[in-house]
C-alpha cells in the first residue's frame, strides 16, 4: 500500500499516466476543519493540559472561531490557546478570558511579521527604516518612492554601505508589496510624470520591535534624516 499526501490539488497531474492506472487510487479530500469541530478538538485538549474552571468555554469557542475563519487549522487554533493561557497567566488572572484570546491572536500576528521581517536582505531592512521614519514624523503625504531613496541613501552611510540604485530599490520595495509589509500604488505627478505611493501595512510598535532586535539598525529609532530638516 502506497499513501500519498499533498497540499497540491493538481498533484495527480504531474503523474505518468501508466503509473497513475497501476496506482489504482482512492482519494481522500480532507476539508478544512469547522468552528464546532475545532472547539471540540480544543475543548478535548484543555481538560488535559489545564486545571478545571482555568478556562471559558467562551474563549475555546473564540479561538475555534478565530481558525476557522483562517484556515481551518487546528494548530492555529491550539497555538491560540496556549498564548492565550500564558498570558492570562502573566497577568495573575484565573481563567482564560476572551480578552486573553484577541491580545494572543494580535501577539501570533506580530510574532509572525517579525519572523518575515528579521529574514529580509539589510538594504531592504534599511528601505523599511526609511519608511519607519517618515511614518513616525506622520509624513504619511511624504511616502513617495524619491523621498524614501533619499532617506535610505543617508541611511547607508551611516552604517558605511553603497545604496543600491534606484532602479534596484524599486524592486526591493516590489517584494515588500509582494510580503503585504507594505502597499505601493502608482499615482501621476502630472508634468513630473508618476512614482510609487507607499503606505505602511504594518504597525509602528513591530517596525520598532524589529529595529531594536537589531543591532545594527537600533540607531534608525533616535535618527532624524536631513533631508526632511
Amino acid at each position: 500500500m502506497i499513501i500519498g499526501i499533498s497540499n497540491d490539488l493538481q498533484f495527480k497531474d504531474y503523474l505518468d499516466p501508466r503509473v497513475l492506472s497501476c496506482l489504482s487510487e482512492e482519494e481522500l479530500v480532507f476539508r478544512p476543519y469547522t468552528a464546532d469541530e475545532l472547539y471540540d478538538i480544543l475543548q478535548d485538549r484543555a481538560k488535559l493540559a489545564l486545571k478545571p474552571n482555568t478556562y471559558t468555554e467562551a474563549a475555546l469557542r473564540l479561538c475555534a472561531a478565530l481558525a476557522a475563519s483562517e484556515h481551518g487549522d487546528a494548530r492555529r487554533a491550539l497555538d491560540l490557546l496556549r498564548v492565550s493561557t500564558e498570558i492570562a497567566e502573566r497577568e495573575g488572572a484565573n481563567s482564560v478570558l476572551e480578552d486573553h484570546v484577541r491580545t494572543a491572536q494580535s501577539k501570533i500576528e506580530e510574532d509572525r511579521v517579525l519572523e518575515v521581517l528579521k529574514t529580509l536582505p539589510l538594504h531592504s531592512k534599511l528601505l523599511l527604516s526609511s519608511i519607519f521614519l517618515l511614518k513616525k514624523r506622520e509624513l504619511g503625504n511624504r511616502m513617495m518612492t524619491g523621498t524614501i531613496y533619499e532617506i535610505y541613501t543617508e541611511l547607508c552611510s551611516e552604517i558605511g554601505l553603497e545604496p543600491l540604485t534606484q532602479r534596484r530599490v524599486s524592486g526591493l520595495l516590489a517584494e515588500l508589496d509582494a510580503l503585504g509589509i507594505i502597499n505601493a500604488k502608482v499615482v501621476s505627478l502630472g508634468r513630473h510624470g508618476r512614482s510609487k505611493q507607499i503606505k505602511l501595512n504594518i504597525p509602528l510598535k513591530t517596525v520598532r520591535s524589529f529595529l531594536t532586535g537589531d543591532t545594527r539598525l537600533t540607531f534608525v529609532l533616535e535618527y532624524s534624516p536631513r533631508s526632511l530638516i
